[in-house]
């Protein structure tokens, strides 16, 4: 069988959209195709005992939603058919597949209908949840008892997802924007892969999820998957635990639209990557859209798999900044129109001037003015916003310690912290050492003295020597290898200095 599929929102701890609602062109024959190998697999007479006539077979999310006549059948179903019931359901939704049991009085008042008659009823989410006008009291009283689930998990709760209207750009985001557009309009005709990458907070998973919910809107007939790195790899995992890869295939490969969170979870995952570069090389030679994000360009992700990272640069790549001041005045003041709250423009400003870290600090800040004056109605002004947010401004300071520098150049250079303070002079160990030691003196309150007996024991002198050749680098732009490839240096600095100050 060969299932389509369109977008849905499913109940996972990443809360991950996936492809496990099939669209209604194809309803019947998948409904068909499960009472279908029930008959197989249990036989013509247990069939037709237990489900010929009496049952309805719905599709919603990961669940096979089969509709019984009575609270009697539900009981005897789940005691006799458990698990062939199980098996089928992941035979077609994936190994998340689940069967529910809920019943509905009006199939045991239709006993004359035949199956030819009567084929297999398959609703789509948005089909299942319209109210229709109830054939008798009865069937009004069935069809609000509580499903029955046959595997324990919690039922499926739609994601909210985010809007590409919504997303504020400027000078370093619009390129961004643009791409993301161009995908939702005409999906792998320009851009495959398309790689958003950022620090956190800069509207990453805002850019994703948009392009997620522009299509469901626009393109319902296309298959679109959204979910996290660590979302697939643990997909993966279940499937070689159960021994149901070609099914974690097939659910993956078959879609139109892939969209991937956080692909530096891959890194340092050979077997992960491996199975993601598959994936991603067999939907974009066959013309599907893949849209990924990170936190540093490819060329930085310096434990994937060189082929996944060439992959990556064969699409575009498009770089997220953190917000300007003026972007973070037009995201308060789009939020402050939209709840109507009385906050005072020159309070809005000093929120928008004092959290510049990440969008995420802002919108917290945000709550904190929103909340104070749903609780005491009075109209937030600048001394109250001062007032509030005296404590959580506080405690978004970013205090850069010299441990922190270290770590994210030894992450971005791939190198030990044994090296950086050891006395190597070969280049791949020597120009981070000394863009280590230009950080710490422009991000740190540490004396030459200090840095250098951070790094390796090293005098004032050498700390100074090193950051006078670093900003005559900058200066010049000259170029410096990371791995295999050459950056230029600012472009290296103003990718240190994000992941430095995100934290």
């Amino acid at each position: 069988m060969q299932p389509g599929m369109t977008p849905l929102d499913f109940d996972h701890p990443s809360s991950e959209v996936l492809p496990s609602e099939f669209s209604t062109s194809s309803s019947d024959a998948r409904a068909e195709g499960v009472l279908s190998e029930l008959r197989s697999r249990l036989g013509d007479r247990s069939f037709a005992l237990w489900f010929e006539e009496k049952t309805r077979v719905e599709f919603e999310g990961a669940q096979l939603k089969l509709a019984v006549g009575s609270p009697f059948l539900v009981n005897c179903i789940q005691k006799q058919f458990r698990r062939d019931l199980q098996t089928i359901a992941q035979q077609v939704l994936g190994p998340a597949g689940e069967v529910v049991l809920t019943v509905d009085a009006a199939l045991s008042l239709q006993p004359g209908m035949s199956t030819q008659a009567r084929p297999a009823t398959v609703l789509s989410r948005s089909e299942a949840r319209t109210p229709v006008a109830p054939r008798s009291t009865a069937s009004t009283s069935a069809r609000s008892t509580a499903a029955t689930p046959i595997v324990g998990s919690p039922s499926s709760r739609q994601r909210r997802l985010a809007d590409l209207a919504d997303f504020q750009p400027n000078a370093m985001t619009e390129f961004a924007l643009t791409a993301c557009r161009s995908v939702t309009n005409q999906p792998a005709a320009q851009f495959n892969p398309l790689v958003i990458y950022g620090p956190v907070g800069t509207g990453k998973t805002h850019l994703l999820e948009g392009v997620c919910r522009q299509l469901r809107k626009t393109q319902p007939h296309l298959q679109v998957a959204l979910l996290t790195a660590e979302a697939f790899s643990n997909y993966f995992t279940q499937a070689l635990t159960e021994r149901t890869l070609p099914s974690f295939r097939h659910k993956f490969r078959g879609v139109d639209v892939l969209l991937i969170d956080d692909v530096e979870f891959f890194e340092s995952k050979r077997v992960f990557q491996e199975e993601f570069l598959h994936t991603l090389c067999d939907l974009v030679d066959h013309g599907r859209q893949v849209v990924v994000t990170t936190n540093r360009h490819p060329r930085l992700l310096t434990k994937l798999n060189d082929e996944l990272v060439s992959r990556f640069q064969s699409g575009l790549i498009c770089r997220l900044e953190t917000p300007d001041a003026e972007t973070r005045l037009k995201i308060l003041n789009r939020k402050a129109a939209r709840c109507e709250a009385a906050v005072a423009p020159e309070a809005l400003r000093y929120v928008a001037e004092k959290f510049s870290g990440n969008i995420r600090e802002l919108e917290g800040a945000w709550n904190c003015l929103q909340t104070y004056h749903t609780m005491t109605q009075q109209k937030v002004t600048l001394s109250l916003a001062r007032q509030v947010l005296t404590d959580l401004e506080r405690d978004c300071l970013r205090v850069v310690r010299l441990a922190d520098i270290e770590r994210v150049i030894c992450q971005v250079f791939g190198v030990k912290a044994k090296d950086l303070k050891s006395d190597s002079r070969v280049r791949t160990v020597a120009q981070p050492r000394m863009l280590a030691m230009f950080l710490a003196r422009k991000h740190t309150q540490a004396a030459y003295s200090e840095i250098g007996q951070h790094f390796g024991g090293r005098n004032h002198s050498t700390v100074m020597s090193a950051e006078r050749k670093v900003q005559k680098w900058i200066t010049d732009n000259d170029v410096i290898r990371v791995a295999t490839r050459s950056w230029s240096f600012q472009e290296i600095m103003a990718n240190l200095e994000q992941q430095l100050l995100a934290g």
